[in-house]
């Protein structure tokens, strides 16, 4: 009888530690692929809350000199600064441009965005083709949650993130978070979608959600052994099971002593 107990008690033993293929990340080889693929979709279209950084420069400085701002005027301004220097997309999806005024970037590219200021500035200036207007979205904004060591929201000061670097400066998955199915949750202005991305498996880094969007939401769930409260590990399972024993052997004791 005492052999079938202990048989049950190492079943789980055996089967509720994660497994090293579980916690390793690119398994696999690559495959050699010599066609050229696009790994990032269509251009970013900015959405509410979202911050841009507006340079407007020419070779006369006095020429745009009414359309400077304090980042503008001093370029060696951190970027930690652009939440206050830089334009903000405002709940109607509008910006606000010294002289120009209010323009609706809601939707729109950065490339679209540059030249509706263009535009604009053709009513001031004679010769607009002699500016340049720079439009570059003010670092890319994702919150990750799950089994990381550090969730929360970022924003890193890249022109490009990929899933990869998001989860690296989220502190790294923890032992019983699933690398196998990590989900990202995408809002846009018509629709929210959701992906799913294996980063045990080499092929992720072809997969066409490698590269992150602005305001995605990044989830990584936990493995089945966490909800079952067993260890990560051989010896943490091990001293849990030791412990529920300890307890039911203590139960039987007790109950036939009443």
């Amino acid at each position: 009888m005492r052999k079938i107990f202990l048989l049950f008690a190492l079943i789980p033993l055996l089967t509720a530690c994660i497994s090293t293929k579980k916690r390793t990340y690119f398994q696999g080889k690559p495959k050699i692929d010599k066609t050229i693929k696009k790994l990032q979709g269509e251009a970013y279209k900015l959405q509410i809350n979202d911050v841009l950084a507006i340079e407007i420069v020419a070779e006369d400085a006095s020429l745009v000199a009414l359309f400077a701002t304090k980042k503008n005027a001093n370029s060696a301004a951190g970027s930690g600064n652009l939440y206050f220097d830089g334009y903000t997309v405002d709940l109607h999806g509008n910006i606000r441009i010294p002289y120009i005024g209010e323009i609706n970037v809601l939707g729109y590219t950065e490339k679209e965005v540059r030249q509706k200021i263009e535009a604009g500035l053709t009513k001031y200036l004679k010769n607009p083709e002699t500016i340049f207007v720079k439009v570059k979205l003010a670092g890319i904004r994702f919150t990750v949650l799950g089994e990381v060591g550090n969730p929360g929201t970022v924003n890193l000061q890249q022109s490009s993130v990929n899933i990869i670097e998001a989860i690296a400066n989220s502190g790294d998955i923890n032992e019983t978070g699933n690398r196998s199915e990590i989900t990202i949750i995408r809002k846009s202005l018509d629709a929210t979608q959701k992906f799913t991305l294996d980063i045990t498996n080499i092929d992720v880094f072809n997969d066409e959600h490698f590269y992150i969007l602005p305001n995605d939401i990044i989830y990584v769930p936990p493995l089945e052994q966490k909800a079952l409260g067993t260890g990560s590990n051989g010896l943490q399972t091990f001293s849990t099971i030791v412990t529920v024993i300890s307890f039911l052997a203590s139960t039987v004791l007790l109950l036939k002593n009443i």
